[in-house]
């Protein structure tokens, strides 16, 4: 049983209880109602019978009266799709361009009905209805899903053969005992996976320099593959 039907059955109680003594202002004090309450739930079960004895929330019925007509919402819905990071006043001024009058806060009406209001929600909302439909996405809907979505974020770096792209790395792996600090040079082929790396005392451009000379290069000249581009993260030792 629901709260508003424990009420119900309060009042139909007192109502029961004002009829058994014959004495409204009674039953009121035994059932903790002014007289005013009693007779107003007395009209409404005259009126409406169990029905009325339920409370009423407050407000209109159904759609509210200012709700943007249906044409409109799917209006801003398709602009949305199309523009997912616009706010509610962009958004109003744009439609507005094209002839549909609607405010910014009947544009924020109809993100909030459809979970909508942020600007990761809508682009998700776009991810979603791409993958769905296979909708043909413009440029601009590509670099901002790229921006927002960590699975291109993330994404690897393409390269089409061993050689095109070398990236290399330096980490710090600790300090030993009568070494001092020890550095690990790394060396990575982007196509292939295939990894290098040497141990340093030092974080010189010597070290990232020997590395490439003394293994990596000969490496590749022993298979005959060529070195195209070489990519670091501008650190000092490179």
């Amino acid at each position: 049983m629901t709260t508003n039907e424990k009420v119900a059955r309060r009042k139909l109680s007192l109502l029961e209880l004002a009829k058994e003594l014959s004495n409204v202002s009674r039953a009121c004090k035994i059932m903790g109602y002014s007289r005013q309450q009693f007779y107003e739930i007395r009209r409404n079960y005259q009126t409406y019978g169990s029905e009325g004895l339920l409370d009423k929330l407050p407000g209109c019925k159904g759609p509210h009266p200012n709700r943007v007509a249906p044409e409109i919402e799917q209006a801003i819905l398709d602009f949305c799709l199309v523009n997912p990071t616009y706010g509610p006043l962009r958004v109003s001024q744009e439609l507005a361009l094209q002839g549909i009058a609607v405010s910014a806060g009947g544009v924020r009406g109809v993100w909030l009905r459809h979970d909508l209001l942020s600007k990761h929600d809508r682009l998700l909302r776009l991810e979603k209805t791409h993958r769905e439909q296979a909708i043909e996405l413009n440029d601009e809907q590509i670099r901002l899903l790229e921006r927002f979505s960590p699975e291109f974020r993330e994404r690897q770096i393409e390269v089409h053969y061993t050689g095109e792209l070398v990236a290399v790395d330096t980490f710090f792996v600790g300090t030993l005992k009568g070494v001092g600090k020890v550095y690990l040079q790394t060396v990575l082929d982007c196509y292939s996976r295939y990894a290098w790396g040497r141990l340093y005392t030092s974080k010189l451009p010597i070290t990232s320099v020997h590395v490439l000379n003394e293994t990596v290069l000969p490496f590749f000249e022993e298979y005959e593959a060529r070195v195209q581009t070489i990519l670091s993260d501008n650190g000092r030792e490179f």
